[in-house]
């Protein structure tokens, strides 16, 4: 379950390439993805909420959720997809890949948190990784690799900060809630962008952008995020984020198969070094970790789904 997580999950880049062949913008797909996958997050919630007892938000909380919801699924996404009109798939999803590694640095700064000699070198692997791929997008596309890289860069900052943010309230209301109300908060913002931008854009679309949104929003939305959420309760965090590792690598052939992005060697020898990197962490993360308590009695429990 959480391998084929991984694999849907990284099929989203593939999706918008193609509605950018057909014209449409980013602001509209956006906006069509929360739109239709609100109500799919809305029905999982409702499942979930007949078994647990309801956990009541004070007004702080509900900004808090809000504030989270714009940061980690609206300006994150919209960034992402603003990059990807300038940059391959296979490079997007790299770069978002080495989002632990922001959460690491920011917490290093930040918080002032400790970095084991181990870390730093897996981080430092992990962006000459990054850098040797980026040399094949800037090959092929010229300067404007830079402004997609330094654009996904931005979104893989926005959703680490996003998550360094969630972790007071995933311990409070469950990732599942968290999830549902910070999807909330993202389709508003992403409703009232594109009424700013091209109110009519939403409903003068091709039939093959709603096809499209439809597919990105269930097929590599909400079924991987169940899919991963209860892996990561049957197997734990680390072995999910390990077998997360498919990601990239799916996502290279991918981009070669629907969309006929070149392949490398200085690609493959790239995400070879990234995925090394991401496994060192999520190795040393792993030693760490307790074991795993049971599943409870309500199905799912209250481990942070964002933590793969």
């Amino acid at each position: 379950m959480a391998s084929i997580g991984s694999i849907l999950f990284s099929g989203k880049a593939i999706l918008i390439k193609l509605a950018f062949t057909y014209g449409a913008n980013a602001e509209t797909l956006l906006a069509l993805r929360m739109l239709l996958a609100l109500p799919l997050f809305w029905l999982i919630y409702w499942w979930q909420a007949r078994k647990q007892k309801k956990v009541s938000l004070s007004w702080a909380d509900r900004f808090k959720v809000f504030s989270l919801g714009f940061l980690g699924y609206f300006l994150s996404s919209y960034l992402d997809f603003l990059g990807l009109q300038y940059i391959s798939v296979g490079l997007e999803r790299i770069v978002l890949y080495l989002t632990p590694t922001i959460v690491l640095l920011i917490s290093y700064f930040v918080l002032h948190k400790s970095i084991s000699r181990l870390q730093w070198f897996a981080l430092i692997v992990g962006y000459l990784g990054v850098m040797a791929v980026f040399i094949q997008d800037a090959n092929s596309t010229g300067s404007s690799a830079w402004l997609g890289m330094l654009l996904v860069f931005a979104s893989a900052c926005t959703y680490a900060g996003y998550m360094i943010g969630s972790g007071e309230m995933v311990n409070r209301i469950g990732s599942i809630r968290l999830v549902v109300y910070a999807s909330s908060s993202s389709a508003f913002f992403s409703i009232i962008q594109a009424l700013a931008h091209r109110p009519a854009d939403i409903l003068e679309q091709a039939s093959q952008i709603y096809w499209l949104s439809l597919v990105n929003a269930s097929l590599c939305t909400v079924i991987p995020m169940l899919l991963i959420m209860i892996a990561i309760h049957r197997i734990g965090s680390p072995l999910v984020a390990q077998a997360g590792i498919l990601g990239p690598v799916s996502t290279i052939f991918m981009g070669w198969a629907v969309l006929s992005e070149p392949i490398s060697w200085i690609q493959i020898g790239g995400m070879s070094l990234v995925m090394g990197a991401m496994w060192l962490l999520v190795r040393n993360d792993a030693n760490k970790q307790k074991p795993l308590k049971p599943i409870n009695s309500n199905g799912f429990g209250d481990k942070d789904l964002l933590s793969s």
